[in-house]
């Protein structure tokens, strides 16, 4: 008997461990986190008046290393939903920062995780064994998906789905607005890939600082010649700088496109050698100040666009 009821007890446990995280309660907004300011911006167009949305990183920030900052692990600890990029982008600041946070509602595997790199279409897969002579690569792909916006309407459409299940009674109105805004990253997509395929090939010659842009290139048919760093994460040095010198020169670059957070020292010297435009661009909207995904794109696309048409900014 007793045997009996030590065994139902456990079969109880193990079905309450393995259910799924409760539904928000009533009257309640979820609170998500995101790792990165791009991904709190589709959240909130998203989930509007029914989510609460930290974004852990700044656009300013290189999200390879973000400063695991103990003020960060507060907003964690009360999450009730946490997106991350994914592909180990975040691996060298945030699992100190979740662990610290003691919430298992945001444990991978758990309905509050969501790595949107699972919802998209991967790029830069390395085709062979990788080891630390190569640089930084990610083992699982290029991991800087949020700067197309056909992404982001993938992205937008998951994100729905998950909210949908932690508020299932707002689910209509999620996945109304993710199917609004897909609409409207798919139109911006479209309408810049037109914009950008409409000039010459020779105007779309550009060099990037990292292996950032691949995505990018992609829907803006850029072809992106080099990198000033020699191996994705290894720093300039002299010797590459002056053999990409050498290529900027023959194969005719238009513009070097380099994020903020990145040294721009050896892209002003290349720029002022050549004479070409050096774009510096934002990692991503600034959330805090209001800036949404779609807007921060615009922002991009128009300044490429006019560094590619010889326009001074």
């Amino acid at each position: 008997m007793k045997r009996q009821l030590l065994v139902s007890l456990v079969a109880v446990m193990a079905a309450l461990v393995a259910a799924p995280a409760p539904a928000v309660a009533i009257g309640a907004k979820i609170n998500v986190v995101t790792t990165l300011p791009a991904l709190a911006s589709i959240v909130t167009t998203v989930g509007g008046e029914s989510v609460s949305v930290t974004s852990l990183a700044y656009p300013n920030q290189d999200p390879h290393f973000v400063d695991a900052r103990p003020n960060l692990i507060l907003p964690l600890n009360r999450a009730d939903l946490l997106v991350i990029n994914g592909l180990d982008l975040e691996t060298g600041w945030l699992p100190v920062l979740r662990t610290g946070a003691r919430n298992a509602n945001i444990q991978m595997g758990t309905l509050g995780f969501l790595d949107a790199s699972t919802l998209v279409p991967l790029k830069g897969v390395p085709l062979q064994k990788i080891d630390r002579s190569m640089g930084d690569l990610h083992a699982g792909g290029n991991p800087h998906f949020l700067t197309d916006p056909r992404n982001g309407a993938r992205i937008a459409t998951g994100i729905a789905a998950r909210l949908s299940q932690l508020l299932p009674r707002q689910a209509a109105a999620f996945k109304a607005r993710a199917a609004t805004f897909a609409i409207d990253a798919n139109a911006l997509g479209a309408k810049e890939a037109k914009r950008f395929a409409s000039l010459p090939a020779a105007k779309r010659q550009v060099v990037g600082y990292h292996q950032s842009w691949i995505y990018l290139n992609d829907w803006l048919s850029l072809n992106q010649i080099g990198m000033i760093e020699p191996k994705p994460g290894v720093p300039p040095t002299p010797q590459h700088v002056a053999a990409l010198l050498g290529q900027i020169r023959d194969q005719k670059v238009t513009a070097i496109l380099q994020e903020t957070y990145y040294p721009s020292r050896f892209g002003q010297l290349l720029a002022e050698k050549t004479h070409i435009a050096f774009v510096l661009l934002p990692g991503g909207p600034n959330f805090n100040q209001g800036e949404t995904y779609l807007g921060y794109l615009t922002g991009l696309t128009s300044k490429i666009h006019d560094a590619l048409m010889g326009k001074k900014p």
